[in-house]
């Protein structure tokens, strides 16, 4: 396996441990997307100065209606998915937002021009499969269904593929500065709705949230977003999309080991069947 798909992999693992630490993080799920942004792009513009590099205005006037566009895709995701939550079920809001690898694959043969061969079809489709076991959606029954929820997720799933979309296009210009200015700009999408949720409470602010943000500013997020918007340029949207999907299959295992929350046996098969699609959809490389 190549660098840059162990990159994208570093990233999705990260991001499968994201759910842990939001666990422990007693602030609203706003408030701690908005954070994820601004720290994540003061931590971008500190590798940068480290490194004693500078932006490249060319490069950046050249990409930056498609940049701002992937950051709004990218602060739209988080607005959407987490609006979801609010009115259905956590299962069910991930399995529509996990429709996007499905769409990206979909698309790819149109947009990029990449063939869709059989063995990516069974694989995405195997994939998604485990999707649907991993959710529990089944088990768990859909009483909570929300049409409103779902086209939330739906709409989640969207901004998602805008996301993929846009980075295959851009091109020529520095991942840290890509990183920068997308993440910026979500925190700018994300700001006017953490505004109209939040606009006369009372935040109560804990030690502990405080460093989990922290770290997930930092880590999660600028470092993370480094390997994962760096590399995603690199490699086919179809192994972009298959890959996608190890975070759901992080984020089980860290909550069934560290939390000891309960793994069923579909869910263990829905990561089985995951981690095999991804494995294989990769073997050839």
């Amino acid at each position: 396996m190549d660098i840059e798909r162990s990159k994208y992999i570093a990233a999705v693992t990260l991001y499968g441990t994201i759910g842990l630490l939001l666990h422990y993080i007693t602030l609203p799920s706003e408030i701690v997307v908005l954070c994820r942004g601004v720290i994540g792009t003061l931590t971008i513009l500190l590798v940068l100065f480290i490194q004693k590099k500078s932006f490249h205005p060319d490069t950046i006037r050249a990409n930056l209606p498609i940049l701002l566009l992937s950051g709004a895709c990218l602060g739209l995701n988080w607005v959407f998915l987490f609006a979801a939550y609010r009115v259905t079920t956590v299962a069910v809001a991930s399995l529509c937002n996990y429709m996007a690898p499905i769409i990206v694959i979909a698309l790819s043969p149109l947009v990029f021009k990449e063939r869709l061969t059989k063995k990516k079809l069974c694989c995405i489709l195997t994939a998604f499969i485990g999707i649907i076991l991993v959710s529990g959606v089944f088990q768990n029954g859909s009483g909570d269904l929300d049409l409103g929820g779902v086209g939330l997720g739906l709409t989640a799933a969207l901004c998602f593929v805008g996301i993929v979309l846009c980075n295959k296009k851009s091109a020529g210009i520095d991942p840290l500065e890509k990183t920068a200015i997308q993440l910026a700009a979500s925190a700018a999408v994300v700001l006017p709705y953490v505004l109209y949720n939040q606009w006369g409470d009372t935040l109560s602010v804990d030690t502990r949230s405080v460093l989990l943000i922290l770290v997930l500013g930092f880590v999660h997020t600028g470092f993370a977003y480094i390997l994962y918007f760096g590399s995603m340029a690199k490699i086919p949207v179809q192994s972009v999309a298959i890959l996608g999907y190890l975070e759901p299959v992080v984020s089980v295992l860290t909550s069934a080991l560290i939390l000891q929350e309960p793994i069923t046996a579909g869910g263990i098969l829905g990561a089985v069947l995951i981690l095999g699609a991804a494995v294989y959809s990769e073997i050839d490389h």
